[in-house]
């Protein structure tokens, strides 16, 4: 099926902004069959504006995305008279193509979508879409560019006066304007043969145009490139013999550059990739301009390589405090999905029982056991009824009780592993169990995770024998990893930790009012600080941690703990999502679409939500964050609310501890953050739209 057909061209294109035009062309698609789900590919193409405009000089849009709702590769074609705004910085787009693309990708189809990226670079292409009177038109047009099958190679001078035509239009324009797609010729004598690189967010449409700038622009300065386009449809990668023969490097790109130090000890141009589309001719020059400095000086490159060598083969220098961070945070995030089925589970057979066995079901439930002897009447095993709820119960409490067993093994391990890699996972994982069975509680497991580490990093730098090798990661290190950690534990560590893990218990559940409330205060601070970040993930480890020393227990001050970081966490988006609703005229046209995500996002207990707000003005948010975060922290740990699972917002509502006062900790908290933001950004009546 061909990438546009005629009800796929809208030739009198209008609408108020861009949205509205997106959303008029994106309707063809519905139309045609090609997009099952209008308003999620309108997400997605949001998404791709919102990390950079589509908008190119020259009067071109390119709105695109990949996208679950569309179900094969589709161009939309639309002319505007008036020109939209599109985010170029050289007026508004009057020429625009909608680019959708399936969410995998990779097939025939995506191949031919850098071809129209191509040729919306050539003036003669542009000219004849601003002429066409009729939708045939168009797609004859587009077909002839951008086709299924192999496109005949084209002749040489036809290459020759697209060439020509390329270098006048640059001339009078003064922008890039782009030659039709043609191999690479030699270049005349005296020129440079250059190489490069380009890529965008989503590699559609940037990535090819970009290329096809940079070849155009040295071809018209009489030299010769060949550029590695790391985009959707793949790419051939630059050989060791290309690259060894440039005499300058190009990189146009929004995303790290792949296996860069191919490039090493080449002078290097490294620029955004709508630089390369909108100045081209003057990235070529400064790329002359340093193959000369570097061949007037060969030290240059000497130096260059050098330290691109020192760069590779050193280990990257991070502070104690850093590694630690990383250590603890590995061993937390194994940890974690364990925290969630387990407790959710828990919470279920919770309910459940209560419907079945009364008001004390939660009590009762505790008393079924997964294999007890089969005289006893609660042996899962050998009693389970399908077709009693109090079986379905006990079996999802007994399975969540079992999971929670592994929280302190897991994390133990993981963090030996962090440090230690495989062979910390024997001393980490036992080391972990036995902190466990002890009562040391995560506390041990934190102890046990890092000692197992670094014994068994310790043993694997041993210099021992050729024939003593094969057997020191099966036998040698976890015999002795696992004993020096064991035993030390048992020993010598594990009872102060464990008086240490006691008296922390007892503090929490020895905590008045008053204490339970600093405490909110405190961890819904650190959730608003930096909604995500180290100061985040510090307040949320905290929670998920005290889940395990609370185990199955009914009312454990770790559950209040817990529901506060959670209701903390889920202001900041909402706040912003509230601010963008009431208040619309103090946003930009970007935020407005990010408030509208951040809905779901903060009822989803995702605090990122709310970063596109903050990293843009974090003078506002971050304080009324802080502040919001901290009063619905507080108000949660006084209404005593509780939580068992580690994440899912109001999704895990039902398995809350007094939910209600839950959902209105968090509306104060919401209220009140959008309330000092506004007042904050009070002087701003008026932004303009984004470009």
């Amino acid at each position: 099926m061909s990438l546009i057909t005629e009800s796929q061209v809208v030739l009198h294109l209008t609408g108020a902004d861009r949205t509205s035009a997106t959303r008029t062309l994106a309707q063809t698609l519905v139309t045609s069959g090609r997009c099952t789900d209008l308003e999620q590919f309108l997400a997605d193409v949001r998404a791709r504006e919102e990390k950079m405009a589509t908008g190119l000089p020259g009067g071109i849009g390119i709105p695109h995305a990949r996208s679950a709702a569309i179900t094969e590769p589709s161009l939309v074609f639309g002319r505007s008279a008036e020109g939209i705004d599109w985010g170029a910085k050289d007026g508004p787009a009057k020429l625009i193509f909608l680019i959708a693309a399936p969410e995998a990708g990779g097939d025939a189809h995506m191949q031919m979508l850098p071809k129209l990226a191509r040729a919306l670079m050539k003036p003669a292409f542009r000219e004849a879409l601003t002429a066409a009177t009729t939708p045939a038109e168009v797609v004859s047009l587009v077909s002839a560019e951008v086709s299924l099958e192999a496109p005949a190679a084209p002749a040489a001078s036809t290459a020759t006066a697209a060439s020509a035509a390329t270098a006048a239009s640059a001339a009078a324009a003064g922008t890039t304007a782009a030659a039709a797609a043609a191999p690479a010729v030699a270049a005349p004598s005296g020129g440079l043969t250059f190489v490069g690189v380009t890529s965008c967010p989503t590699g559609i449409a940037h990535t090819y145009m970009a290329a096809e700038a940079l070849e155009a622009a040295a071809r018209a300065a009489g030299h010769t490139m060949k550029v590695e386009t790391q985009g959707s449809a793949g790419s051939t990668p630059l050989s060791a013999a290309e690259i060894a023969a440039a005499d300058a490097v190009v990189f146009a790109h929004d995303l790290p550059v792949k296996d860069a130090h191919r490039f090493a000890g080449k002078p290097t141009i490294d620029v955004g990739v709508k630089r390369a589309i909108s100045d081209g001719p003057a990235l070529i020059a400064q790329a002359a301009s340093a193959a000369a400095a570097w061949k007037a000086d060969p030290t240059k490159a000497v130096a260059s390589a050098n330290a691109a060598s020192a760069v590779d083969s050193a280990p990257v220098q991070q502070s104690t405090a850093t590694r630690l961070r990383t250590w603890l945070m590995t061993g937390v995030s194994y940890m974690i999905p364990f925290v969630a089925a387990g407790g959710i589970l828990i919470a279920l057979g919770f309910m459940l029982a209560q419907i079945a066995l009364g008001a004390n079901g939660a009590v009762d439930i505790t008393a079924y056991d997964i294999n007890l002897p089969k005289d006893l009447p609660h042996s899962i095993m050998d009693s389970f009824n399908p077709f009693q709820l109090v079986w379905w119960a006990a079996l999802l409490f007994r399975v969540g009780a079992v999971a929670f067993g592994f929280l302190v093994p897991i994390l133990s391990g993981y963090i030996a592993y962090a440090i230690a890699d495989r062979p910390g996972l024997v001393p980490g994982i036992v080391g972990g169990m036995i902190a466990s069975v002890t009562g040391a509680g995560f506390l041990g497991g934190l102890v046990t995770g890092l000692l197992g580490g670094f014994v068994a990093r310790w043993i694997s730098s041993w210099k021992v024998a050729k024939g003593v090798r094969g057997v020191m990661p099966v036998v040698v290190n976890p015999l002795l990893s696992l004993l020096i950690t064991g035993g030390l534990f048992i020993t010598v560590l594990g009872r102060p930790i464990k008086a240490l893990m006691d008296a922390l218990t007892n503090g929490l559940n020895n905590l008045g009012a008053g204490g339970g409330i600093i405490l909110g205060i405190i961890v819904g601070a650190m959730m608003g600080f930096d909604l995500g970040g180290p100061v985040n993930k510090v307040a949320y480890t905290f929670g998920t941690t005290g889940l395990a020393a609370a185990g199955t227990a009914l009312d454990a001050p770790q559950l209040k703990v817990m529901a506060a970081v959670m209701a903390a966490g889920m202001v900041a988006p909402l706040a912003m999502a509230l601010a963008t609703t009431i208040r619309p005229s103090v946003f930009t046209e970007p935020e407005q679409e990010n408030g509208k995500a951040a809905w779901l996002l903060g009822a989803s207990f995702i605090s990122e939500g709310a970063i596109p707000f903050a990293a843009a003005d974090p003078g506002r948010v971050i304080p009324a964050s802080v502040i919001g975060s901290a009063i619905t922290g507080a108000l949660t740990m006084a209404f005593g609310a509780t939580l068992r699972a580690p994440h899912g917002g109001i999704w895990v509502l039902p398995l809350i501890g007094n939910w209600f006062m839950f959902l209105v900790a968090i509306a104060v908290g919401v209220v009140v953050m959008a309330a000092i933001y506004l007042i904050l950004k009070g002087r701003d009546t008026q932004v303009p739209t984004t470009v």
